[in-house]
């Protein structure tokens, strides 16, 4: 939900987009079918799925099939502090993910000639990820002008927009639909049905569902638990 809305903020600022999917090795993997066709509705220039394996480091409930996606707000609670992460760091925290993620943005923004990456991450109402902070995108951004031949020699500085970070999940609501974005192709599920239905329970699909909530309006997410 959260990276369609980036991509149509970016559209309507009038970039020409290029998409960056991953399968990193997560249990919900649907997500991915959903990028095809989220890319495919706003017209973007190329649509890319890089695999790479984060599940063999585990750590995460979303990596790790021995560890479950905790699905009330106690089962939160005690998966996080069974998997010794602070409080406000759930288990399905995955160790790195958007660094990664952004590396391989980044790379490719070289290859293009582009100087601008967008990512979808949220400091409001999210699960307390460290890799969603300004203070990470801020020091990443500044590590990549340090880092690629384009900012080094070639006299341009990468920026990493964030144009949700600052927004509750009602706002990013409002104003994807405000830009058309079709949220019932997206998925925020992570522990969804075979038949890719969200379980509306999970920690990502509460603050989905609240967000819409918040938005008066109804999310066109098809769930198996509501």
């Amino acid at each position: 939900m959260d990276s369609a809305t980036a991509l149509a903020m970016a559209k309507a600022q009038g970039f020409d987009c290029y998409a960056l999917s991953f399968r990193y090795g997560q249990r919900h993997a649907v997500e991915l079918e959903c990028a095809d066709q989220v890319a495919k509705a706003q017209g973007v220039v190329e649509h890319r799925t890089v695999t790479i394996d984060l599940g063999a480091f585990g750590g995460s409930a979303l990596t790790d099939l021995n560890i479950a996606v905790p699905h009330d707000l106690s089962a939160i609670a005690s998966a996080t502090a069974e998997a010794g992460q602070p409080d406000d760091i759930p288990v399905t925290y995955v160790p790195a993910r958007n660094t990664v993620f952004l590396s391989y943005a980044l790379a490719w923004a070289e290859v293009l000639g582009s100087f601008d990456i967008f990512i979808g991450v949220n400091a409001l109402d999210y699960s307390g990820y460290p890799d969603c902070r300004p203070e990470f995108i801020a020091a990443y951004e500044k590590m990549a002008n340090l880092a690629t031949k384009a900012a080094v020699h070639g006299g341009r500085k990468m920026t990493v927009h964030t144009p949700l970070i600052h927004l509750t999940k009602a706002q990013i609501i409002k104003k994807g639909l405000e830009l058309g974005v079709d949220y019932g192709v997206t998925s925020s599920c992570y522990d969804p049905a075979p038949d890719g239905k969200a379980c509306g329970t999970c920690d990502s699909c509460r603050l989905r569902l609240k967000g819409f909530k918040e938005a008066n309006s109804t999310d066109p997410r098809k769930y198996k638990r509501l």
